[in-house]
């Protein structure tokens, strides 16, 4: 079983950066994409930023050209850097994995707990 821990999350004013972190909590066979989604208060989770295996990345479009998503591979680990937020990504953010925990299989997704990041003045 693997486990993912989000980190970074937090207070900020409108124009303000964070970076989010999330770190599996063991060596992962393999991973086909790893990514951030958020839910905001009586709305439905959507997707933020991915990363597939290969470096191909996505992003929402409310979010292109303010947030970056990165990984390192060697510590299994994904980054969201956001910059100048807005009061509108007030959100909780999951970090999501769709990989192979322990070896050849089917591919399982994976849910971080979540951390809270709220844009006000």
């Amino acid at each position: 079983q693997v486990q993912l821990v989000e980190s970074g999350g937090g207070l900020v004013q409108p124009g303000g950066s964070l970076r989010l972190s999330c770190a599996a909590s063991r060596s992962i066979f393999s991973i086909f994409s790893m990514g951030w989604y958020r839910q905001a208060p009586g709305k439905q989770r959507d997707l933020v930023a991915l990363i597939i295996s290969g470096g191909t990345t996505t992003y929402a479009d409310s979010v292109k050209g303010r947030f970056t998503i990165s990984r390192d591979n060697v510590e299994n680990t994904v980054y969201l850097q956001m910059n100048s937020l807005k009061p509108e990504d007030t959100a909780v953010y999951y970090c999501n994995g769709v990989l192979r925990a322990t070896g050849p299989g089917p591919l399982e997704t994976y849910w971080g707990q979540g951390t809270q990041v709220t844009v006000s003045s």
